[in-house]
């Protein structure tokens, strides 16, 4: 969901009480052929920037959005009326966010753990923070099933040298707490989601253009990867991945890349691709239909209108 981030000699934290902004964004995005039965329908809007990366998208009931400003270390908030506020201050790093079945915001902290916040309190719990007695290298990106247990990706992006696990893994928290690592094969593991009918959880890593998808036998296993589909690479590259990526009611994929949100069929069949002016890291369905499709890229959030409709999860 993110890359390497240093630390900055300067913090330029998010502006607080901003508006949001509903000036048009003349982009690629709004001159490209929309995909047929997908979209977008509409321009590229600007709901927010002035932060230094922003990831983590995720719709909340009534029309709001949560996203984070990792190197910030915020959890920022926007309304339905477009007001911004910070949702949670000294938020370990977070960066991948997703509500889980008991309707609490659960985060991947890059400081090693996998938390759990009340929406209404913000009291924080942590859910996991190591494995066979180390502690995780830096959580990235997460997605909760109907069981309510937790896949998280754990990459080496801003985590402590030598790692802490020793390998870039996949893993699976139950709904006891008890981890499990799936996958330490893969060159720093990033986004992650479920299948519609929760029988398929597709990886998607940092270090190649291939995309990975894993067939759940039930909650926690998983059989033989196969590759799912292969990112299209920008003129004069190879072997560029992917990073966050959400999912439509239909199963389609969209994948957060260099060239844009990459969307792809349940079969693996490259859609097409829409453009954003700043590169994305990540992507949610909200608003009222379920229709407002959210990126998150770099500096910036993004919404734009879509014909397909997000996949609603718990």
């Amino acid at each position: 969901m993110t890359r390497m981030f240093t630390k900055p000699t300067f913090r330029w934290p998010c502006l607080v009480g901003m508006i949001l902004r509903v000036a048009m964004v003349m982009n690629a995005a709004e001159a490209a052929k929309p995909i047929k039965g997908i979209g977008p329908k509409g321009p590229v809007r600007e709901v927010y920037s002035d932060c230094l990366f922003t990831e983590g998208p995720v719709s909340l009931d009534g029309g709001s959005l949560l996203f984070t400003d990792i190197p910030s270390a915020r959890i920022m908030k926007v309304d339905s009326r477009g007001k911004v506020t910070t949702f949670r201050k000294n938020s370990h790093f977070a960066n991948g966010l997703m509500l889980n079945t008991k309707g609490e915001l659960c985060a991947c902290e890059m400081d090693g753990q996998v938390v759990a916040i009340s929406l209404d309190t913000g009291k924080r719990r942590v859910i996991a923070a190591t494995y066979q007695g180390k502690r995780f290298n830096a959580p990235n990106d997460l997605v909760v099933d109907r069981a309510g247990g937790i896949y998280f990706t754990d990459p080496n992006f801003r985590a402590p040298k030598p790692l802490p696990q020793g390998v870039l893994g996949v893993y699976y928290i139950s709904s006891e707490g008890h981890a499990t690592r799936l996958i330490d094969d893969l060159p720093n593991p990033n986004g992650v989601i479920l299948s519609p009918d929760e029988k398929t959880l597709y990886v998607i890593p940092t270090g190649q253009a291939e995309m990975m998808a894993y067939p759940v036998s039930r909650p926690g296993t998983l059989g033989k990867g196969r590759v799912f589909c292969r990112l299209k690479q920008p003129p004069g590259q190879s072997g560029r991945g992917g990073d966050g990526l959400t999912i439509d009611s239909k199963g389609n994929l969209y994948i957060a890349s260099a060239l844009g949100l990459q969307v792809f069929s349940p079969s693996g069949g490259l859609l097409g691709i829409i453009a954003f002016p700043k590169q994305p890291a990540n992507a949610t369905f909200g608003g009222p239909r379920h229709q407002t499709l959210f990126v998150t890229a770099r500096s910036t959030v993004y919404s734009v209108e879509m014909e397909a409709r997000g996949l609603k999860t718990h």
